[in-house]
């Protein structure tokens, strides 16, 4: 396998992934607010968190991909 393809593949997960914990985030936070809206300042706040996370990550892995892309 080639670097370059390599690379892209590593690019490709880095982008699904945190696709995958907003899809997860998105869908935890509609069902706990339809058991209990009342508690809605604290899911949204518990929400925002973990897509922030998940969000640093994704631009981290981004900047380390497009390091190594520049190097080769």
């Amino acid at each position: 396998m080639s670097r370059n393809l390599a690379l892209i593949l590593v690019f490709a997960i880095c982008i699904i992934c945190p696709c995958a914990v907003f899809a997860a985030t998105g869908f935890a936070s509609i069902n706990a607010l339809g058991r209990n809206p009342s508690s809605a300042p604290r899911i949204f706040t518990a929400m925002i968190i973990a897509l922030v996370f998940a969000q640093s990550l994704a631009i981290i892995a981004m900047l380390i991909i497009f390091q190594l892309f520049s190097t080769s």
